[in-house]
């Protein structure tokens, strides 16, 4: 089908907004709903029908511009044919089925349309000076840095955005999840080694320089070269790690770190630009989002994702996501990949993709051979737990993480069918019951937020020449700070100044190799009565509050749970449990979910009316703590409010009868 722009009624698209609060909603025409979905690469009607009948009416599908796979590594098929089929020729229906089965099992539905813009091989192959140029002279799909290829895929875009808005289902469409790269997530595509000789990434690096430098004598300093020269610099090589691994040093190395920060920038700047096509397109009523700012979890910077400040700048983002983990261990906490309090600082939505395994997963073999390599997709990660009921509570602790936290997310049932069981559906159910009672106002305020914060250095692993390997023991920090029973903010450093501090008490800076300019203001919030612990790249030390001299705390870069525990402690943080359990609370929620099975004493910050909401039956009381015997993995969520506003219309929101433990 060949679509030339039509004259589109905007009013028939619903103006979408992000409504922020203790959960976030979006407002979709009339609609107010939770800031939660439901995907599937592989959906059917009856699975849209179910979670509808969970309470769902919010959607998101998959659309792809080009015809191939998702990845470069496993072999992978496209999960559908592909829209852009030749310079002037579209064909939409696969929108058009995707549609179609989605209002047939919920016709009151909104979706959100996940459109990746990797380019078709046939595009490939006619504008290789619009591709990522390996050593050998071949291509490797796009370069991001090419104008020839935003350009193509720019004007691509503009045409599926008319042709849904001039179709039907424009009335159902709420937004549109720009995906490019690696798995959709916006990673280089890469092959053992990143490489890309294309002419238009060396022109991009040296305008990127004249941004950052403004002249010769700024760049000829930093990077310590008097020959160094806008018309002549090219990026550094960044395709393999070091031989021998070691920090790189600030001003020895400004050419490599700012290749490394032109590398994300780049990745940025792209989801910015196609950010602001859907929002001109659609008249700014269309919600605009991504993947992207793993810097808490991906620790190899050749990716791409160490460019989360730029990108929050951008006035035509809406909101950014990442999968809720990578290995998904149970007994641990799968912490959002990204610092998600500086997302909402910057007035952003943060999305969780709880692509939770169950019981119920199923393998791509047996749901679609056809795409499907041999031997991939069926061992490690791609299977779930073996129980039903521990399944059930892995997505009760994927609810309560966001519900606890305030963000959104959506329930990945990757190839169909992974929730397809009664109980876990009424997990989901009441997941949005919760989230719909928070929106509603019915909550305690701020009783339970937390008093740390971590503010963390994105590009942390531009320094590291192993690409990861030094910076993996940083980001693996995120696991003792998810056991040491305690709940936590997290910003980016580039935040300092602007995170609000009220009822800090203390404020983790992890993986700053200095602190620099930051030093001064640092001061003053240990002079304020915050104390602070600086996690450099070979070390750990505490100024207590009230100022004084740094003292080692940590001879190494990742104090375990314990340890930590105890750092913040002397700092005057609330601990709630102190048996290596997740402990979440906020928005008057409390949730436990546990590492280990046996009894746990939970303890809180004064006399607080407590009511057992997805958990094991407790007597509603008022008191300064409680104690409940969990089984291993299990994950139980309490509403714990002033003594004096009990509320329990919240309660009743999602009460549901209980079978024990896991």
């Amino acid at each position: 089908m060949t679509c030339a722009r039509s004259v589109a009624v905007l009013e028939d698209i619903p103006v979408t907004a992000v409504l922020p609060g203790a959960f976030p909603a979006l407002h979709i025409g009339a609609a107010r709903l939770p800031a939660v979905a439901y995907t599937s690469y592989l959906p059917t009607a009856a699975l849209y029908r179910k979670a509808a009948d969970a309470g769902i009416r919010l959607f998101c599908f998959p659309a792809y511009l080009g015809d191939r796979g998702i990845n470069l590594h496993s072999g992978i098929g496209p999960f559908r044919k592909g829209i852009w089929r030749s310079e002037q020729d579209f064909d939409f229906s696969d929108i058009e089925t995707d549609f179609e089965s989605l209002l047939a099992g919920c016709p009151d539905a909104f979706a959100i349309m996940r459109l990746h813009l990797d380019p078709p091989a046939w595009w490939e192959r006619a504008h290789p000076e619009g591709c990522c140029i390996r050593n050998d002279g071949s291509t490797l799909r796009q370069c991001f840095a090419s104008e020839e290829w935003r350009r193509a895929t720019e004007s691509a875009l503009r045409i599926v955005l008319r042709w849904i808005i001039a179709s039907p289902y424009a009335r159902h469409l709420a937004g549109v999840h720009l995906a490019a790269g690696q798995t959709e997530e916006w990673f280089y595509h890469l092959r053992g080694s990143y490489e890309d000789g294309n002419p238009d990434r060396a022109a991009a690096f040296r305008a990127w320089l004249r941004q950052r430098y403004r002249g010769l004598p700024a760049l000829r300093s930093a990077w310590r070269c008097p020959e160094a020269d806008f018309e002549t610099a090219v990026p550094a090589d960044i395709g393999s790690p070091a031989a021998a691994g070691a920090w790189r040093d600030t001003e020895r190395d400004a050419a490599i770190l700012d290749t490394f920060r032109f590398q994300a920038e780049t990745i940025a700047g792209a989801i910015a630009r196609f950010c602001r096509v859907v929002k001109e397109e659609s008249g700014r009523r269309l919600l605009t989002g991504a993947f992207y700012g793993y810097h808490f979890f991906v620790a190899d910077p050749r990716w791409g994702h160490g460019a989360l400040g730029r990108l929050l700048r951008s006035p035509d983002l809406d909101y950014l996501a990442s999968p809720n983990s990578y290995d998904r261990r149970p007994g641990e906490d799968w912490a959002p990949m990204a610092a998600i309090d500086s997302v909402r600082l910057h007035g952003k939505l943060w999305m969780a993709e709880h692509d939770t395994r169950t019981s119920r997963t199923t393998l791509l073999k047996d749901m679609a051979p056809d795409i499907c390599p041999a031997g991939q997709y069926e061992e490690g990660v791609w299977l779930g737990p073996g129980s039903l009921a521990k399944s059930a509570m892995l997505l009760r602790n994927n609810a309560a993480r966001m519900l606890t936290r305030g963000y959104g997310g959506w329930w990945f049932d990757m190839w169909g069918g992974w929730f397809d069981d009664p109980a876990l559906m009424a997990e989901i159910a009441a997941a949005q019951s919760l989230a719909g009672a928070l929106i509603a106002g019915q909550r305690a305020g701020d009783a339970l937020a937390p008093q740390m914060a971590v503010f963390s250095d994105e590009e942390l692993c531009f320094h590291d020449s192993t690409c990861g390997s030094l910076a993996a023991p940083l980001l693996g920090n995120r696991l003792a700070l998810g056991r040491m029973g305690r709940p936590y903010l997290h910003f980016l450093r580039s935040d300092l100044a602007r995170a609000p501090r009220s009822g800090l008490k203390c404020a983790w800076l992890l993986g700053w190799p200095s602190l620099g300019p930051d030093e001064a203001l640092l001061r003053e919030w240990s002079a304020a009565g915050i104390g602070l612990l600086w996690t450099d790249l070979r070390s750990t030390r505490l100024l207590p509050a009230g100022g004084g001299a740094w003292v080692e705390a940590c001879a190494g870069v990742s104090p375990d749970a314990v340890l930590l525990g105890e750092l913040v402690s002397r700092c005057g943080v609330h601990r709630f449990l102190d048996t290596g359990d997740v402990v979440y609370a906020g928005n008057g929620l409390l949730a436990i979910h546990a590492a280990a099975s046996g009894r746990k004493h939970v303890r809180l910050p004064g006399p607080m009316r407590i009511e057992a909401i997805r958990a094991p039956a407790l007597r509603a009381r008022t008191a300064s703590g409680f104690s409940v015997a969990l089984g291993e993995h299990e994950t139980a969520v309490y509403r714990v409010t002033p003594a004096r506003n009990p509320s329990p219309a919240f309660a009743d929101a999602a009460r549901r009868p209980e079978q024990g433990g896991a």
